[in-house]
């Protein structure tokens, strides 16, 4: 990687330096915020910035509304940090376009892991384009339009989609789909992938009805009548 950004805020110093340590060790350059405020103040300043490591836990603006905020705005990979590990918190971040979900503890080389699987995923994307039953995808402008009409996805839901394109046809299991969009082995259950695969096929339109559950299984994109 060659000297990405990545914005760490949390309102412990401690937090931050360990996580700054094992990203710059790693070649990237470290921005920190300690508050939510701070946070999007300077992500909208810098304008660069690859990726936000984001707590939940934070004095005048939390992660929640932090998150909100820059997600009107940018699709920019975020990583939300939370001391919680309740069900409904990792839910509502999912909902708001969060990429990753980590609760503290947690291992700093893990998250770094992380990092770099977002980063190599979102930046190394192939220059083909994907085609199927109207929907088009643009890999190196990370775009989708749906008979020409552009729709606005999140980081994960673009990835999600790209693979169900990419294996049209295929029955996928959520274990499977955890593995390759999410790329690493999930401990979470599978309402993350069908929190996603909801969202998805709500702003895909009619054309959400290309993916076809599988009870008990996963998920198949199938274009009908092709």
């Amino acid at each position: 990687m060659d000297m990405l950004k990545v914005l760490v805020v949390d309102d412990e110093a401690r937090m931050r330096k360990l996580v700054r340590d094992f990203l710059t060790v790693k070649g990237f350059q470290v921005l920190e915020a300690e508050d939510g405020e701070q946070a999007v103040e300077l992500f909208f300043a810098q304008k660069d910035i690859a990726l936000i490591i984001l707590d939940v836990m934070m004095p005048k603006m939390d992660g929640w509304e932090a998150c909100r905020t820059i997600r009107q705005y940018s699709q920019v990979p975020i990583i939300m940090l939370t001391a919680r590990g309740e069900e409904r918190d990792e839910l509502q971040g999912f909902k708001l376009g969060v990429d990753e979900y980590i609760s503290k503890p947690f291992s700093p080389k893990i998250l770094v892991a992380r990092v770099e699987a977002i980063l190599r995923r979102s930046r190394g994307a192939s220059k083909d384009a994907e085609e199927a039953g109207g929907i088009r995808i643009d890999k190196a402008a990370h775009q989708v339009t749906i008979d020409g009409q552009p729709i606005d996805l999140s980081y994960k839901e673009f990835e999600l989609l790209s693979y169900f394109i990419e294996n049209q046809g295929l029955a996928l299991s959520r274990e499977k789909i955890l593995n390759h969009v999410w790329n690493y082995d999930y401990f979470g259950d599978a309402r993350t992938i069908d929190t996603h695969v909801k969202k998805l096929r709500s702003k895909m339109g009619e054309k959400g009805e290309y993916i076809k559950t599988i009870w008990g299984m996963g998920y198949k994109f199938e274009v009908d009548g092709a």
